[in-house]
């Protein structure tokens, strides 16, 4: 039995959802509430949209052992409550700044019911590389086409249900300035966060000889994965192929921290 319980904990026991959101300063109010993560590169509008999507509801501090600023926001649809993580802005996940450690371990570890990628319908081309990558850790993305208006403003149309198909993801064109599209982001992000819509991105393919070495450490990848089914084992692969020592570090805290709150032995506030 666990005591002294703050008033978040009091229902019960705590999941291994909540407990691992945790390490991140992310505090869900209800187990109910669904956590998203928004990412996407500078100046894109990214916190253009979490404003208009939270308004009021936010309050702002640190990563955890982190001097990057954090923000959260809150807001509800369909009467169901959303907790929305604001992520650094960076334009990849390869781990390469203290901004895209924070942004890629969160989208790994802290185990996120979805993910809105935001880019800039501006310049498309260029904001589908952070857009890939998040797919390639996890298939629960909606993308978020974004200044949709500025592009129809230079004669830029975008085909978004031939972009979604592509993709495998859902994909939303947005004027957040505006409004426009944010009903139809959250409708769209309510069902992949309740799981009524699936998104498939499809695999990314490697050469033969790269392929042959994923395939040979897929079946060890499996204790370490226990925890994190919705992260691609063939990404986590490739990471740590590519000798990625600060993400296998990351990895390694995760699947201990995991072994913990399996067993009951984390509790959510520290005492």
């Amino acid at each position: 039995m666990m005591k002294n319980r703050c008033r978040s904990c009091a229902s019960g026991a705590l999941s291994v959802d909540v407990i691992m959101r945790s390490r991140y300063n992310v505090r869900q109010d209800t187990e109910r509430e669904k956590v998203i993560a928004l990412a996407g590169n500078p100046n894109v509008g990214k916190t253009t949209v979490f404003n208009s999507l939270t308004g009021l509801r936010q309050h702002t501090g640190n990563w955890p052992g982190k001097t990057v600023t954090q923000a959260q926001g809150r807001f509800l649809h369909r009467n169901q409550p959303f907790l929305l993580v604001d992520l650094p802005g960076t334009y990849s996940l390869l781990a390469h700044s203290a901004d895209e450690q924070v942004a890629r371990d969160f989208i790994c570890f802290g185990r996120p019911d979805a993910t809105i990628v935001v880019i800039d319908a501006t310049c498309l081309a260029r904001n589908l590389n952070l857009a890939l990558q998040v797919m390639e850790i996890t298939g629960k993305v909606v993308l978020c086409v974004n200044l949709i208006d500025e592009a129809e403003c230079k004669g830029i149309r975008i085909d978004l249900d031939t972009l979604s198909q592509k993709l495998g993801v859902p994909v939303i064109g947005t004027a957040a300035r505006s409004g426009r599209g944010l009903f139809e982001l959250k409708e769209v992000l309510y069902g992949v966060a309740m799981g009524q819509i699936e998104p498939a991105p499809p695999p990314v393919k490697y050469d033969e000889e790269v392929q042959s070495a994923v395939d040979q450490l897929l079946p060890r990848l499996g204790p370490l994965l226990q925890g994190l089914p919705h992260l691609n084992p063939r990404w986590v692969a490739m990471r740590l192929l590519d000798g990625d020592d600060p993400f296998l570090d990351s990895l390694t805290e995760c699947d201990c921290a995991f072994e913990m709150a399996a067993k009951g032995e984390m509790a959510l506030c520290a005492q």
